[in-house]
């Protein structure tokens, strides 16, 4: 058998011509919106905060991004899914990639010389904060409508694979957006930032190639009922209570991409070129391992390997804390970019790191595509955002607070040790991990 009729036949949800359209929405945002974080955090603690005397910044500022980030995200997701299960789901996500460009514009603005870029320092910051907060409130309406769409364009049999092909989409994106981001910086911000926009807009065009879905719950109720049954069915699940919450811990301890311009402008001594590609490498790892599970499916022992692979992760995390000590001796140049062993140690463990990441990731979204009513795809995915995609903030904000108060670099060692905490404790609290199963005997109608 040829090798792409073979892919083909275990990839079968590549067959549905508007999963495909989903599949350029999801990159096109996720790549957008991972520029946008990547030239935003290097502007903030680079442009705006570096002293050159010192030769350091103020990594408090990015351990505040995360927060002005997941303060909206969290608080909107309360009562989102209540608004997406009753709303269409492409016409809620037009809306959020929509606000998305005009932020795009704003962020423009404060970049440019010309225009905010004149402002005073402390009050651009703070322009700043006042983006990321919008930005973190229309994510907390786009994941859950993004996470519905994506479960009425496949048949309920191949919800793993659009799970690990919808991953990937996710992960070129994050893989591409740091890497993309720290090379466009070298342009200017306004020009990057610009690119952002337009990226923004290709994923806008596609999703109008998608046609408008059914609403699954017709039936309207107080929202105070409709967002407590959403919280009462997580809670009341152990497999997705079980899965979300080791999730979270792991991740918002092992935030070390939040510190990540501290490792490239004072550790490494690598500038934009190498805080772009380290930013980029979780991506990367990411990206080779689900490519790896479009072929090797998850289906013996997942809850097992997931432990394994998050324990794995808080591992990487910690060799990566002390990579400053192997030094920042040039050993190779490529372009003028020198390569230190510093740098290769950090690249790997971050590369790995998002090997292991991926295999969760995957797990994650699988289990809540199997056990979610279509009804409520909305409000669990809402709590999903609250438990997960919200850590990530929680995670930037803890590692910007421990670098503050011990040091980088116990910060991130502190945040790796923690995470394997996590996962010994799950192992006993959480038995059902062990048993878990990605298999489904239900067929979408």
């Amino acid at each position: 058998m040829r090798p792409a009729t073979a892919f083909l036949l275990k990839n079968k949800a590549l067959h549905h011509p508007l999963f495909r359209n989903f599949l350029l929405v999801r990159l096109s945002i996720i790549l957008a919106l991972n520029m946008q974080s990547a030239i935003i955090s290097y502007y903030v603690y680079y442009k705006l905060t570096y002293n050159p005397v010192t030769h350091s910044g103020n990594p408090l500022v990015l351990g505040i991004l995360g927060l002005c980030e997941v303060i909206p995200a969290i608080g909107f997701s309360l009562f989102s899914g209540h608004f997406v299960d009753l709303s269409e789901k492409k016409t809620m996500m037009l809306r959020c990639i929509a606000g998305y460009i005009l932020l795009s514009a704003f962020f423009v603005y404060l970049a440019w010389p010309g225009g905010g870029g004149q402002l005073p320092v402390g009050k651009i910051i703070w322009l700043v904060y006042a983006g990321i907060f919008i930005g973190g409130a229309l994510r907390a309406f786009l994941g859950p409508a993004s996470f519905a769409l994506q479960g009425m364009l496949v048949p309920r049999d191949l919800y793993p694979n659009a799970t690990t092909w919808s991953s990937t989409s996710w992960q070129i994106g994050a893989v591409l957006g740091p890497l993309f981001g720290g090379f466009m910086i070298l342009s200017g911000y306004t020009t990057a930032l610009i690119t952002v926009g337009i990226i923004e807009l290709v994923a806008l065009l596609a999703l109008l190639r998608i046609p408008a879905q059914p609403i699954m719950k017709k039936d309207k109720e107080p929202i105070m009922r409709s967002l407590g049954e959403g919280l009462r069915f997580v809670f009341r699940s152990q497999i997705i209570l079980a899965v979300l919450s080791l999730d979270m811990f792991a991740v918002l301890f092992g935030g070390a991409v939040a510190l990540l311009p501290v490792y490239a402008v004072d550790i490494l001594k690598v500038g934009e070129i190498g805080f772009g590609w380290m930013r980029a490498a979780p991506g990367i790892g990411s990206v080779i391992c689900l490519l790896i599970l479009s072929f090797i499916p998850l289906n013996k022992q997942p809850g097992i390997k997931l432990m394994l692979c998050i324990a794995g992760f808080g591992i990487t995390t910690i060799i990566f804390g002390y990579c400053g000590w192997f030094g920042t001796a040039s050993l190779f140049s490529i372009s003028g970019f020198n390569i230190s062993w510093g740098f290769v140690v950090a690249f790997f463990m971050l590369f790995l790191g998002g090997m292991f990441d991926a295999v969760s990731v995957v797990i994650r979204g699988t289990v809540l595509q199997l056990n979610t009513p279509d009804g409520m795809r909305g409000r669990v995915a809402a709590v999903n955002t609250m438990f997960i995609s919200s850590s990530n903030e929680l995670g930037a904000m803890e590692s910007g607070i421990t670098a503050r108060w011990m040091g980088t670099v116990p910060a991130v060692v502190f945040g790796g040790v923690m995470t394997l905490v996590v996962v010994g404790v799950t192992w006993f609290a959480a038995p059902i991990l062990r048993t878990l199963r990605l298999e489904s005997d239900k067929k979408k109608e």
